[in-house]
């Protein structure tokens, strides 16, 4: 109970950032992308204070020998570019840059009353159960192939 918990506080601080630094509104995304017009650097600003954080977060935390509500840390251990990874980030890019939510801004958006996030979440939603499929029919296309 405690982990969720943690969770719920967790998700409640990082919504309540996103919402109060006016990146759940895809109009102030939108304008950090147009530099030949309305160009609102305030989204360089708010990714910095997150990196500083951030930074420091990871330092004091991974000091640790274990997280607080597990028995060890869960980090990443590939250090490759495969194309999953590269398609994935040019998806998300785009769709970021065509819509101005990214899922971090979508969810708060919804609780803010933003018609449009529950369109691209619910097509968030969708891409994720596409991308899934098509991964498990790819694998299953190989694995018909290679017996």
């Amino acid at each position: 109970m405690a982990r969720v918990l943690s969770a719920l506080i967790i998700g409640l601080v990082f919504g309540s950032g996103i919402a109060l630094s006016g990146m759940a509104n895809p109009a102030k995304v939108l304008n950090f992308f147009d530099f030949a017009g309305t160009w609102d650097p305030s989204l360089a600003f708010v990714m910095g204070g997150a990196l500083i954080v951030t930074a420091i977060g990871y330092a004091l935390v991974l000091k640790r020998d274990a997280p607080v509500f597990d028995r060890l840390f869960h980090l990443p251990t590939r250090r490759d570019l495969d194309f999953p990874l590269v398609a994935g980030s040019a998806v998300f890019g785009i769709g970021w840059g065509i819509t101005g939510f990214c899922p971090g801004g979508a969810i708060p958006a919804l609780g803010l009353g933003h018609g449009d996030a529950w369109l691209f979440v619910g097509s968030m939603v969708g891409g994720i159960a596409a991308a899934r499929l098509a991964r498990h029919t790819l694998a299953t296309h190989v694995m018909a192939k290679a017996s």
